[in-house]
């Protein structure tokens, strides 16, 4: 244990150190070194997540000496993390330089020493909430929680959590993940806790995990990640996801299925990502980069185009600086006047329980 706190304690020491190094730099210099790094390490960014697919080749057109290495783009929060304590010390293509994490692994990864600081040049924008006052993470975009129906075999919407536990939807719902490390089904579990009445933290995931236990026990979870393809090959028909995510598989699917998206009716849960350096990034020049091409007009229009909201939306919108046609894409904001933003500490005492607990009280394995 000595062992381990003086290694934490080490890692922030550097990071402290890096990111004093860091304020001092032009950008300029930080191009420079980026320039000498030749790479970006990534993970954990699906193309079709709030159009990374789109992000990531406007950043490779604006940085053309940079090649974009990209780790596991299906990972988890957890996995991701576990992706730098892994490559402590290794330089090569499996150290992620940058992570994007749900809220609630933003703190854990500052208090275990993962990440460092560094404070984007549109830093004042982002509102206070979703930041590190010292710049170790900070959000750059949320959505809220949804329900993705294949409509083809769900001939009634369910409009609310509680209609999933109908016999009409027997072996029909799904997460898109392992809920003890995804983030996005651990914040699915939440909103099924909030429409239980409870409020966010270790009360919802104590009736979120009791609902998972009866949807389980009525036949209607479907232990397997979903997704659009499994949407689509009738595997899970029904999938609770972000509402930008479900978006997107319903473009990309073409109405082959017909697919609608359905925000629950009663408390909808926003559900921030966060974005960090690596303490340990093999290059943390080019991290930098990428950090300022996402908060940047053109990484934020990036995230709109892919049915995000973002952090800068509001001074953005006031500057006149995102296009009509993209806003004119963007669904119905009535859910987000309603949207309930979980606190850090909310986030992780509701994480607490989700991740102790689910094999004890729902049992079953997501694969």
């Amino acid at each position: 244990m000595k062992f381990a706190s003086l290694m934490a304690t080490s890692a922030s020491i550097i990071a402290m150190l890096s990111a004093s190094i860091a304020s001092a730099q032009t950008m300029e210099e930080i191009i420079e070194g980026a320039k000498a790094e030749g790479t970006l390490t990534t993970i954990a960014l699906p193309h079709d997540w709030c159009n990374y697919g789109g992000i990531i080749e406007a950043f490779k057109a604006k940085y053309p000496f940079l090649t974009v290495n990209e780790l596991n783009p299906d990972a988890g929060s957890a996995d991701e993390l576990e992706a730098i304590r892994a490559n402590i010390g290794n330089t090569g293509p499996q150290a992620p330089d940058v992570i994007d994490v749900g809220l609630a692994f933003g703190p854990q990864a500052q208090a275990e020493g993962l990440i460092q600081p560094y404070k984007v040049s549109t830093w004042d924008q982002i509102p206070d909430a979703i930041k590190d006052a010292d710049g170790n993470w900070y959000g750059a975009y949320y959505g809220v929680m949804a329900l993705g129906v294949n409509t083809d075999l769900v001939t009634t919407l369910p409009t609310d959590w509680a209609d999933l536990l109908k016999p009409e939807y027997a072996n029909s719902v799904a997460l898109t993940g392992d809920p003890r490390a995804s983030n996005q089904a651990i914040l699915a579990i939440m909103s099924a806790g909030m429409s239980q009445g409870a409020a966010p933290g270790a009360a919802t995931g104590e009736a979120g995990l009791k609902f998972f236990a009866d949807l389980n026990a009525a036949g209607n979870f479907v232990p397997v990640t979903g997704g659009s393809a499994t949407i689509a090959q009738g595997q899970t028909p029904i999938v609770a996801a972000w509402d930008y995510n479900l978006l997107a598989w319903r473009d990309s699917l073409e109405g082959n299925p017909p697919m609608e998206v359905v925000i629950p009716a009663g408390a909808s849960l926003a559900g921030v990502y966060v974005q960090a350096i690596s303490a340990h990034a093999p290059h943390p020049n080019a991290a930098k980069l990428w950090m300022e091409h996402i908060f940047s007009d053109e990484g934020q229009i990036g995230y709109l185009n892919g049915y995000c909201s973002v952090a800068r939306q509001v001074p953005m919108l006031e500057a006149g600086l995102i296009p009509q046609e993209v806003l004119d894409r963007l669904p119905d904001q009535g859910p987000y006047a309603r949207a309930v933003f979980p606190s850090v500490d909310e986030q992780a005492a509701h994480k607490e329980v989700v991740t102790t607990q689910w094999d004890a009280v729902v049992g079953a394995v997501v694969e």
